[in-house]
């Protein structure tokens, strides 16, 4: 894995981690395609059932790296002051560029992604942290989209992620203004899940909660969750059935049940790799 991520693997859970501490976790090139390598790989490994996604030293993500926006202020565009090839061009078989990548790797993972974020999270590091399926916060967390500042619109998918979290009004009073919330305001607000004044424990504990249950199960509720937003209910209704059915019955929903009989911890087959 790049020098940028760390990924360590124990129980179900993978624990990633940008690893820019020295410069706040701060996104540039090689950052963004460690990021989505890193998804990609996580894609690919059956025996992963939740992931959190963290960042080493005093913060989640400041943002993109400055020497970008000096560069900008220079007149030299923000691919070439971020990227050590372009992340502008469409990645190959994706909808998405490598910027946008980094953020949608994790949110299209079939597994549960929780975010531990401390310190600040701005401009990409709060739209990193959109990307989580579940974001615990620091009380003391500095979060915001920041991209006005720069005189710019967010582009690494937050413009289609955020309004479902906060609602259109707050995504666009969040996106004008470029001002910071806090972990209690990010809770209220719907921008974060829960406050915890460690939230790399908290999270690492919701992981393992979640990675000793049926994995299965757990994959097609966040498949029928985040197809919602975009289906009718007709639809939604018949993905549920189709869901439900393909569950009864199989090893693993068996398993639940004898084991929530016979009072002892439920032993899981993986899921089969992807194709």
């Amino acid at each position: 894995m790049s020098e940028r991520v760390t990924i360590d693997i124990a129980d179900g859970v993978a624990d990633v981690r940008l690893d820019r501490g020295e410069k706040m976790n701060a996104m540039d090139g090689p950052m963004f395609a460690a990021l989505v390598e890193a998804a990609d790989r996580l894609a690919g490994e059956p025996a992963v059932r939740a992931v959190v996604l963290s960042g080493n030293g005093p913060s989640f993500c400041a943002g993109l790296d400055f020497s970008g926006f000096q560069a900008m202020a220079g007149g030299v565009g923000a691919e070439g002051a971020t990227s050590t090839g372009s992340i502008g061009a469409l990645e190959d078989g994706r909808i998405t560029h490598r910027a946008q990548q980094a953020v949608w790797g994790w949110h299209e993972l079939a597994v549960p992604v929780i975010a531990a974020v401390h310190g600040v999270a701005f401009g990409a590091g709060i739209q990193l942290a959109i990307g989580a399926d579940i974001r615990v916060v620091h009380p003391d967390v500095r979060m915001a989209v920041l991209e006005i500042r720069w005189g710019l619109t967010p582009d690494m998918t937050a413009t289609q992620l955020l309004p479902a979290l906060v609602g259109p009004d707050v995504a666009k009073e969040l996106v004008w203004t470029g001002r910071e919330v806090n972990g209690e305001e990010a809770v209220r607000i719907g921008l974060a899940t829960r406050v915890s004044d460690d939230p790399y424990a908290t999270a690492m504990d919701l992981a393992r909660l979640i990675a000793s249950k049926s994995p299965h199960a757990v994959r097609g509720a966040k498949r029928l969750i985040d197809s919602a937003a975009t289906t009718d209910y007709a639809a939604g209704f018949a993905a549920e059935r189709h869901v439900i059915g393909s569950l009864i019955g199989t090893p693993n929903q068996v398993e639940s049940v004898q084991a929530y009989f016979e009072k002892r911890p439920p032993v899981y087959r993986d899921v089969d790799p992807p194709d």
